[in-house]
């Protein structure tokens, strides 16, 4: 039997560029397009629950601004909650789970996704410009190029939307979300740092007090990545 001929590496780049890199401009379309989605469902939902909540407590503000293409944030009181799409798009670990679904092993380009990533902050961090406050990395929504998605986080964010075969992304979908985040991020309350932490101020620590807080401060959340030694859902 006769030896193949080698292919042209000329060839060859060709075919990833005409199969890979147009898989990944599938991607980052179908996932721009659903951010686009996730900020028009976020601004309803932010108009709603503000109508909603100043009636009972005008005290309590639900604002949503949009922060450009690839950015997005609701207030909501004393939470601020922070969107944002990568602009790249990601294959899948291969040590994740979902590798071994018939899916994916069906097509292994709906194993590549778009990542929004979701952050909380204090709203307090923003509004008195203390830039040494933390946020933290709520959860992060996985979505291919067939507008499959999945989300990655703890709790009800990591086991409520890991069904990629099924879980389709739409406007009911995006909504859903959506809520489930901010429920996740408003049943968090801030607590006071250890004392030790907070024992000792220098004298420009002090003077800074006039301006705002030198105590950097931010929610503990589930989702940390350094002190936490909880497994990350997905």
């Amino acid at each position: 039997m006769a030896t193949p001929t080698p292919k042209d590496p000329r060839d060859l780049i060709i075919d990833l560029l005409a199969s890979r890199s147009s898989m990944k401009q599938d991607v980052y379309a179908k996932t721009k397009a659903n951010f686009a989605l996730l900020k028009q469902e976020l601004s309803a939902l932010a108009a709603d629950l503000a109508v909603t909540i100043a009636a009972r407590d005008p005290r309590l503000k639900v604002e949503f601004t949009e922060q450009g293409d690839f950015s997005a944030k609701v207030v909501a009181a004393g939470d601020t909650v922070v969107f944002t799409m990568h602009t790249n798009v990601f294959r899948l670990d291969q040590g994740n789970s979902l590798w071994k679904t018939s899916y994916l092993q069906g097509d292994e380009q709906r194993g590549y996704f778009g990542v929004v990533n979701i952050y909380n902050f204090l709203s307090d961090s923003f509004r008195y410009n203390r830039e040494h406050d933390l946020g933290y990395l709520v959860a992060r929504l996985f979505i291919n190029k067939e507008g499959h998605f999945f989300v990655q986080g703890k709790k009800q964010l990591g086991f409520l939307y890991n069904d990629l075969a099924d879980h389709v992304m739409d406007k009911a979908r995006m909504r859903e979300v959506l809520c489930s985040v901010l429920l996740y991020v408003l049943d968090f309350d801030l607590l006071a740092p250890p004392y030790d932490q907070v024992s000792q101020v220098t004298v420009e620590e002090m003077k800074q007090l006039e301006t705002n807080s030198m105590v950097s401060t931010g929610k503990r959340l589930g989702f940390r990545f350094q002190a936490d030694t909880g497994e990350i859902t997905s």
